[in-house]
Parts: structure tokens; sequence; C-alpha cells
């Protein structure tokens, strides 16, 4: 059964600015082996973790290391859960998608239990 569903879309280059503009914002959003990943990745990313919010239908109180987006073996993206967000996963698969292109990077999440 489908338990929630989320989408987000990110201009790269305004989130790029951002990162720029405001020092700690990186470190804040992500984990250290996600700051490794060029801009249009961590905009994926950074659109990953706000569609987990939506579909998880959460409180914005969550920590942003607690879902890490990481790539499988197959290069599929697939969340690491920490924390309280893996407490409110328990047990459910969440599938992601991402993507990025002409400037705008989007993520899909469904969170779906069985």
């Amino acid at each position: 059964m489908i338990e929630g569903i989320g989408i987000d879309v990110v201009d790269i280059e305004r989130f790029s600015s951002s990162l720029e503009r405001t020092p700690g914002l990186r470190e804040k959003l992500f984990t250290p082996a996600e700051r490794t990943k060029p801009v249009a990745s961590l905009a994926a990313r950074f659109a990953a973790k706000e569609a987990l919010a939506k579909a998880l239908s959460a409180e914005k109180n969550l920590a942003w290391h607690d879902a890490e987006v990481i790539n499988l073996e197959n290069g599929r993206p697939a969340f690491l859960f920490r924390g309280a967000i893996a407490d409110l996963i328990d047990g459910a698969d969440v599938h992601l998608s991402l993507s990025h292109d002409a400037g705008i990077a989007s993520a899909m999440v469904v969170v779906e239990r069985r």
C-alpha cells in the first residue's frame, strides 16, 4: 500500500548561489559523503530530502543528516536512514528517483508499506 508520495524540484543555479552566499549551509544540509558531490547532485539530494519530508508528511524538525542519499552498486539512488527518520520509516520500502537536466534538479519519493 502506498503511504505517501513526495516530489520536489530545485533550480540548480539558485541552489548554488545559496550555498555560496550562506557559509555552513552545505554542512547543515549534507553528510560528509554527500558533500563530495557536484552542485547538480547536491541539488538533487536536497530535492530528495524535501520530497521525503512531503511523502512522510513529516514535521520540519527532522535532521537533514538523518536521511543520506547514497548510490547502490548498480548506481541507483537510495536513502540511508538514521535517527528520527529511521523511526518514521519503520521498515517501509522507500523508492527514490533523482534527475538533473536543463538547470533543474528533481526528486520523487514513494513510501510503501507491505
